[in-house]
């Protein structure tokens, strides 16, 4: 199936049946950050229905692969049967299971050391602190890391107290915006939607 009528139809499956892909208001921010990235080795935290995943195979260069991770099964199997239909299947991986130790694992591997050149995190928000560490020794020496809703409903930049429910993750998401900050890169928070972080790393510039 052409790709960009596969997207639309995933657009409209993710409204029908609530699944949470990348805001229209940050859609073109996303593509304009892959593009001008051109990156070869993408790696992706939290694959859902396969969009973002089949949006970085779209706008990257040819010869790029993606890395996906989902740990959800029933939308891994959705993942699949969507990419199963694009002409751009070959460039993406599903990897199943637990992102924390699937990044755990890869780090541990001289394989992936300074490997990808693109990172696209959008899987639990309490958890981004513990993906970071383990995704910089993965970087090459200039990536771009995308991170989804980072500002949480407003709450991670406003003095409002958040719901007792959310307190856990917005203390990590802001866990998350300092270490950003400390990588010595740039880092620019889109505020459309629900906060899209585009981060350049530098790798002599990260002091860690």
């Amino acid at each position: 199936m052409e790709t960009r009528v596969l997207l639309r139809e995933m657009e409209d499956y993710a409204a029908q049946h609530g699944v949470p892909i990348i805001r229209a208001q940050e859609h073109a921010i996303f593509v304009h950050a892959v593009q001008a990235a051109a990156p070869h080795h993408i790696l992706e935290i939290g694959t859902a229905i396969g969009y973002s995943a089949l949006l970085l195979a779209y706008y990257s260069p040819a010869g790029s692969s993606i890395l996906t991770m989902e740990k959800d099964e029933r939308r891994m199997q959705e993942a699949a049967a969507f990419l199963g239909q694009s002409p751009l299947r070959e460039k993406i991986s599903v990897l199943p299971g637990d992102a924390g130790e699937n990044l755990a694992r890869l780090s541990a591997d001289p394989a992936y050391q300074g490997y990808f050149d693109f990172v696209f995190i959008d899987a639990a928000k309490g958890q981004y602190p513990d993906y970071l560490r383990k995704i910089l020794p993965m970087l090459a020496d200039r990536a771009v890391i995308l991170s989804d809703n980072v500002l949480f409903r407003g709450y991670v930049t406003s003095g409002e107290k958040p719901p007792r429910r959310y307190k856990t993750i917005v203390k990590r998401l802001r866990e998350y915006l300092a270490m950003l900050a400390e990588l010595g890169g740039k880092t620019k928070i889109y505020e459309d939607g629900d906060g899209l972080a585009v981060t350049e790393f530098r790798r002599e510039d990260y002091a860690g």
